[in-house]
């Protein structure tokens, strides 16, 4: 069958990735990087395309503007092809080293994972994105993007393709797969060919490949984050950063999904937060103490039960709710929050602190943006996905989350 020949195949180019030398990986992504740009008019072209089809899909808002290119997020791909590019290798590295009783020295080296399969909805930057993470890190990848955006992925894997080929690297290092949902799950149970599974996509996604994956998968789930005023915030400065939390792009994952209010100055600050929101045509919706005071002030917001709190909109809506100081929100945290990212406003010292060793999620922040979470942001050029699982990787995972590690040990005849 040609499906599980081209997973056999890609099973065998992890040989020749694993040996393959640093400058010739930082080399093959520079060049890819170039030929982002220089084919930035076939990528929009292919881009188009898949837009043009966007009512057959029946995408939402937030999916619609994931899928959309333009020259600027063309040129960003390419920069952050560089960026992987420059980093060290993260192959080969001693990790640790000693010699044991009988004489023998073991060194613990990083190796790459092997073959990583990345399924994923919407994003044709993903395809780029995760492309270059793996083969920097020696990877195999094989990648399964969705239908709304068949076109551009095909563009962007073609110009990797052709880079492929110039450098004499076997194609199938970097595998498109425009499989139906049935071959998904052939995929899932390929244990034998595939070593690691990402998704990244919706819950409906996320859930599927949980469900029916024989590899072991590293989840990029829902990202239902929080943001707590705490009532010795600086109001100002806390109202500039809920905005830029829930409006600079609400349809992605580190959005800020609900607000949670000290009750200690609710009052005050609540209407003054909602007007800002307003001005940028935010939705509201919240409990009922948080509804009546911004009733009284002439403002909007729709009554929510509690279990409306697990959702994670991804567009310009957000959830409010008045909680009594730092154990009330802890509290509703622990309840609601998919371990993506928390923020709290705080100008409290020891307040601070509290929250943030006792938040259990991947990215934990005081006095800042939950936009933050991610690859770029933090200095490793893109991400696989923002992690929110606890094993092995966690938060945005950059090249050194694509490695293993193996024991080299050398002896002298020793035997036990």
């Amino acid at each position: 069958m040609e499906f599980f020949e081209t997973l056999r195949k890609a099973r065998e180019a992890k040989i020749y990735m694993g040996q393959t030398s640093h400058s010739i990986r930082q080399e093959f992504l520079r060049e890819c990087a170039n030929e982002l740009e220089s084919q930035s008019k076939m990528i929009l072209e292919a881009n188009q395309k898949d837009l043009s089809k966007v009512k057959e899909f029946g995408l939402s808002a937030s999916m619609l503007e994931r899928l959309t290119l333009n020259q600027d997020r063309i040129l960003a791909m390419a920069k952050s092809l560089k960026e992987i590019a420059d980093f060290p290798d993260p192959l080969n590295k001693i990790l640790g080293g000693f010699s044991n009783s009988k004489g023998l020295e073991i060194e613990k080296v990083s190796v790459p994972i092997g073959v990583i399969g990345i399924i994923y909805e919407s994003r044709p930057n993903v395809t780029s994105d995760t492309a270059a993470l793996c083969f920097k890190s020696g990877n195999v990848c094989v990648l399964r993007g969705g239908k709304e955006a068949q076109n551009s992925n095909k563009a962007i894997v073609e110009i990797f393709h052709r880079v492929l080929e110039k450098f004499k690297i076997p194609k199938e290092v970097i595998i498109f797969l425009s499989c139906e949902r049935e071959e998904l799950k052939e995929l899932l149970g390929a244990r034998e060919y595939i070593d690691l599974v990402i998704p990244r996509g919706g819950e409906g996604l996320i859930k599927f490949v949980s469900e029916h994956s024989k590899i072991p998968v590293i989840k990029q789930d829902k990202g239902v984050c929080h943001i707590f005023a705490h009532l010795s915030c600086r109001v100002e400065q806390s109202i500039a950063v809920i905005v830029n939390a829930k409006t600079s792009r609400p349809s992605v994952c580190n959005a800020c999904e609900t607000l949670l209010v000290d009750s200690g100055f609710a009052k005050k600050f609540l209407p003054k937060v909602a007007k800002a929101l307003k001005q940028e045509e935010t939705i509201l919706k919240g409990c009922k103490e948080s509804c009546e005071i911004l009733a009284e002030n002439g403002i909007e917001c729709e009554e929510i039960p509690l279990e409306s709190y697990h959702i994670e909109y991804n567009e310009n809506i957000l959830n409010l709710r008045i909680v009594q100081g730092l154990q009330g929100a802890l509290e509703h945290i622990r309840e609601f929050s998919s371990g993506h990212s928390e923020a709290i406003l705080c100008e409290d010292y020891s307040v601070a602190e509290d929250f943030l060793n006792q938040v259990d999620s991947a990215c934990v922040y005081v006095n800042a943006s939950t936009r933050f979470s991610d690859g770029g942001e933090f200095g490793y050029g893109a991400e696989v996905g923002i992690s929110t699982s606890k094993l092995h990787a966690r938060g945005p995972m950059g090249v050194e989350c694509l490695t293993s590690y193996k024991y080299k040990i050398r002896g002298n005849g020793q035997i036990r």
